[in-house]
């Protein structure tokens, strides 16, 4: 694609230098070229981004090879004969690799592409407009900027009582895969990350105990959604404490001790810590450029502004929403805004319209307002919920577990938001994020006319 010249041909091109070549960043990086600008990416270890290429992808890689060792032991449901699969732990472990390889050419090739320069190393600001560049070589050099944009992701949290060795005590860094296939691990937290691990695990045969500090795994999920994959759980032997604490883990040559807040304890082969992120501010330079800060996230504004208007942030620094999808459309609307394409009234990032998915089994995905959430801030709702049971491709595909259920105004119709169980779930929240977000009603889906036998037909279903 051609640049699009937005600036002056008197005037040099804008200096876009972005720190972080996560989803955000890479992004940012491209469309700015696009738009005309120079820019310089600073990635110290992978382009692409390490949240992004090694949590994100290797974790949905991992998850489809246990979804496929599933399918094939329950062949004889489907009318075929009975297959013994087996885990290849090394060849599992090729996959990855060679899937993080490709991803990484391909997002390098196209910014070299567009003309971005890519250094190997760290940045943090000596000023407002000045990044000091640490090649990994050690090279330093200083950068003058023009636009600044901060993409530097996060890290997994840590507690004190945390005795991580990358071994037995493990990190989500740790875990893509592990050193060794657990043959009993233990994951502490219940958030997103927690269940997807307990699946992916308990698919490849390990034993697994979940540690649930609230009185529910997802906590911040609709109830009814947390409650069909606590019953999924437990149909296949994971261990559930629910509402236990962690607070110190004991390492033993042959195993680990979990020990709670309520006196329970676990005793497992390996645990895995789940407990949420912090963001990597640390040596950025925040107080040199006068950027404020907030519990380590930069303070920005609705067009991704920082307290200094020229200095971005973006992705998980952002404090937003910590999903790559979201990180991305910020990169791009950061490189939109700094070349002046938003100086007439645009429609801003509402994080309240974003989707999320659940890579578990069954698959758990939801976009908008939750029912409870409606009624917890007194709005007049109306819920429709269908379950997948209706569906003549559900039962196709042996697999009717699950709903849809829809949110929106009863008085316009206006659908407001939705929750998705069962199969293809991430596949098909897309169809309820679109109504979302440009304003659709439920007559709209009603009408519309779906494939015949396809999942989504209950989305219509659960429209009336």
């Amino acid at each position: 694609m051609d640049p699009i010249e937005t600036t002056n041909d008197s005037q040099p091109p804008k200096h876009f230098v972005i720190i972080g070549g996560g989803p955000a960043g890479t992004n940012c990086a491209t469309h700015a070229a696009r738009l005309g600008a120079k820019v310089t990416l600073i990635e110290r270890d992978i382009v692409g981004g390490a949240a992004h290429l090694l949590d994100c992808v290797p974790s949905k890689a991992m998850i489809a090879t246990g979804s496929a060792m599933a399918t094939m032991n329950d062949a004889s449901e489907m009318g075929l004969a009975t297959v013994d699969v087996q885990l290849d732990f090394e060849a599992l472990r090729k996959r990855i690799t060679d899937i993080e390889h490709r991803l990484e050419d391909s997002m390098t090739s196209l910014l070299q592409s567009q003309g971005v320069r890519l250094i190997e190393g760290t940045g943090r600001l000596t000023g407002p407009n000045d990044v000091e560049v640490t090649h990994n070589t050690g090279e330093v050099e200083t950068l003058r900027a023009d636009i600044v944009v901060l993409s530097t992701g996060s890290r997994p949290r840590v507690p004190d009582w945390a005795p991580i060795d990358g071994q037995r005590v493990l990190t989500t860094r740790h875990a893509y895969p592990p050193p060794e296939l657990p043959k009993h691990l233990i994951v502490v937290g219940s958030g997103v990350t927690g269940v997807e691990f307990v699946h992916m695990f308990n698919s490849f045969g390990s034993e697994v105990t979940l540690v649930v500090s609230r009185r529910q795994v997802l906590p911040e999920k609709d109830p009814e959604v947390a409650a069909v994959l606590e019953q999924s759980f437990l149909d296949r032997g994971v261990n559930l404490l629910i509402g236990a604490r962690a607070e110190s883990i004991e390492v033993s040559d042959d195993g680990v001790r979990v020990a709670c807040n309520d006196g329970r304890i676990a005793d497992g082969s390996h645990v895995l810590l789940a407990i949420g992120s912090i963001p990597n501010s640390d040596n950025l330079g925040l107080d040199a450029a006068g950027v404020e800060e907030e519990w380590g996230y930069v303070k920005v504004d609705h067009n991704l502004r920082s307290s200094v208007p020229h200095i971005y942030a973006a992705g998980d620094l952002s404090g937003k929403l910590p999903l790559s999808s979201v990180a991305s459309v910020q990169g791009r609307k950061i490189a939109e805004h700094a070349m002046g394409l938003h100086a007439a009234p645009h429609r801003h990032l509402d994080y309240d319209k974003a989707a999320s998915a659940i890579f578990t089994d069954p698959e758990i995905a939801d976009v908008g307002i939750a029912e409870a959430d409606a009624f917890a801030e007194g709005r007049k709702i109306r819920v429709t919920k269908v379950p997948f049971s209706v569906s003549a491709k559900a039962l196709i595909n042996n697999d009717s577990r699950g709903f849809v259920k829809i949110v929106s105004d009863p008085a316009t119709g206006v659908v407001m938001g939705g929750s998705i169980v069962g199969r293809h779930a991430a596949e098909l929240i897309s169809v309820l994020a679109l109504a979302v977000t440009a304003g659709l009603t439920v007559r709209d889906l009603m009408e519309s006319l779906f494939v015949h036998p396809a999942l989504a037909e209950v989305l219509s279903e659960a429209a009336e």
